[in-house]
């Protein structure tokens, strides 16, 4: 198996709400209204919207209704686009379940919380470069 990441699917519990939250922070789809999952090209890798119960059902688990231990990150270029990222998403009705701060690596985050709770770090690591196309690069 390469180490690579494809795909992220979210389960969410309203569709609508979800793709709208999401189109609100400035995400493109081509999905249609009709369709019952979202695509969203992220990068290099496509992050979808799928039924909660449907996504557990495909992934041969129980889902227990609790938070599932993954949170997803983005990481910027500054400290200020920290700031921005998370009033774009209290704007757009995420919940801010931690103001932008220093932490403990010396960098400044974040969090915000979708509308079906699926936590998102926002952060600026000075050790990591955010290239243009926007993918990560550890220092060596």
């Amino acid at each position: 198996m390469e180490q690579r990441l494809s795909l992220v699917t979210l389960g969410i519990s309203d569709l609508d709400r979800a793709r709208k939250f999401y189109e609100d922070m400035g995400w493109k789809t081509g999905a249609k209204v009709a369709d019952d999952v979202v695509f969203f090209q992220a990068g290099g890798i496509v992050v979808s919207l799928w039924g909660r119960d449907k996504l557990a059902e495909d992934s041969a688990v129980t889902d227990g209704g609790g938070w599932g231990g993954v949170a997803l990150a983005y990481n910027t270029r500054s400290t200020e686009e920290v700031d921005e990222v998370i009033e774009q998403a209290r704007a757009a009705g995420a919940t801010i379940g931690r103001e932008p701060g220093d932490t403990f690596y010396g960098g400044y985050s974040g969090i915000f919380i979708d509308p079906d709770g699926h936590p998102w770090e926002v952060s600026h690591n000075p050790s990591w470069t955010v290239e243009e196309d926007g993918s990560v690069t550890l220092p060596e």
